[in-house]
């Protein structure tokens, strides 16, 4: 069984409510079981550098019910994948991670990929733009920068008019 929360308590008491409803399905209720928790364990990727695509199947619950979902999404790691998943349903769905269930994860091939959020980096030859630092400076800050240069070498600077 797979769990994910941010401390170390919140999987020790899922994984008790999921046992206590697995075992009461599976046992009559005349008939009663003890367990312990011995250690957990936290998952680490083979190979962190990779970027995969992850399916989550899950199910939450809102102010009108319980819904169930499928959600795709690219990363190098499950966890990261999990991180995802849960900072888009809190700003799209209004959702806490505590009223979320993982139902399923899995490493989802390209040629299965339903969600177009992911087939759009599938392509090889995709590029992304470099925008270069100077584009995002203020005035301010850029003649700031031709200051500081002009005191550090003692030389002339061009006369460049700033747009």
């Amino acid at each position: 069984m797979k769990l994910w929360h941010t401390n170390d308590v919140r999987p020790k008491s899922k994984f008790w409510y999921f046992l206590k409803k697995v075992a009461m399905a599976k046992l009559l209720p005349s008939m009663r079981f003890s367990a312990e928790l011995y250690y957990f364990v936290i998952i680490l990727e083979k190979k962190p550098t990779v970027v995969e695509n992850y399916g989550i199947w899950l199910r939450y619950q809102s102010r009108t019910g319980y819904h169930n979902m499928y959600k795709e999404y690219r990363d190098t790691s499950l966890n990261g994948a999990v991180d995802q998943m849960c900072t888009e349903m809190a700003s799209r769905h209004r959702v806490r991670f505590p009223c979320i269930q993982i139902i399923k994860t899995a490493t989802i091939p390209a040629k299965l990929c339903k969600r177009e959020s992911t087939k759009q980096f599938h392509n090889s030859k995709i590029k992304f733009p470099l925008n270069s630092d100077d584009a995002f400076m203020s005035d301010y800050v850029r003649i700031l920068i031709l200051g500081m240069h002009w005191i550090r070498n003692r030389t002339t600077l061009p006369v460049k008019k700033c747009v």
